[in-house]
């Protein structure tokens, strides 16, 4: 059976390896014009998952310890589609984040914010047979980094998404409405287009809001092609 090839994005609809606001890519870019490869049948098949890879309490940040953790609860949830709208089913999602106070979880991680026992920041879970995902868990706090004379970081949730095959895989980031910080965030800003930039902005949600519980937020992620969600960037993750 022939496979067919994913289409290549847009320019500027997805970060440029060269960023000069964003210090760290001015050492980590190529240097030397990009070769295209074109797909075989190991980009656009596998991988295949399950529903028994789930653990039940991974989706709800906020029930994987003895009690609560400290701050905003909140709801995100959305759909994983494909270029044409079509859901895609049984999609595994991954999240990660700061905490509340704007610290991650993680050794590497040694700003003077407060961690929280009860609060580790990962997460996940697949999509249903209509590429719905939702997740409970905890907005993250900004945080200072060092790119910059006072620089902060946006609130924002990182999100792996793997798609139906491996050339669809996607690193991003959701932000949240509202937030002042996106506009001196050189990480948000790496992508120039401004419609796709701002694909990686959640929708407020009345629709998943829980009366007395938490706010919802809505994330729908395109995993290739045109209208494509962003990738965090072409280097892997970053905070």
């Amino acid at each position: 059976m022939p496979y067919r090839p994913y289409r290549r994005y847009h320019p500027g609809t997805q970060p440029e390896y060269l960023h000069s606001p964003y210090v760290s890519s001015q050492k980590r870019a190529p240097s030397q014009p990009l070769i295209h490869l074109p797909h075989t049948i190991s980009e656009v098949t596998g991988p295949v998952f399950s529903n028994n890879v789930i653990d039940v309490k991974a989706f709800d940040l906020t029930k994987q310890h003895h009690a609560e953790p400290i701050g905003e609860r909140v709801i995100v949830s959305g759909r994983v589609i494909d270029e044409d709208g079509r859901p895609l089913p049984h999609t595994l999602v991954e999240i990660w984040q700061a905490n509340s106070a704007g610290r991650y979880a993680h050794a590497i991680d040694q700003h003077n914010a407060p961690l929280d026992p009860n609060f580790t920041g990962c997460g996940h879970t697949i999509t249903d047979a209509e590429g719905r995902y939702r997740f409970v868990t905890i907005k993250p706090g900004a945080y200072p980094w060092q790119n910059h004379y006072n620089a902060w970081r946006a609130a924002h949730i990182h999100f792996s998404v793997f798609g139906p095959a491996f050339a669809t895989r996607l690193i991003t980031q959701m932000y949240f409405p509202g937030d002042p910080l996106m506009a001196n965030d050189p990480i948000f800003n790496c992508t120039a287009d401004e419609s796709a930039r701002n694909r990686l902005i959640s929708l407020f949600d009345w629709q998943t809001t829980m009366p007395l519980q938490a706010l919802g937020y809505q994330f729908d992620i395109v995993m290739s092609g045109r209208d494509a969600t962003p990738f965090e960037d072409h280097h892997g993750a970053h905070r």
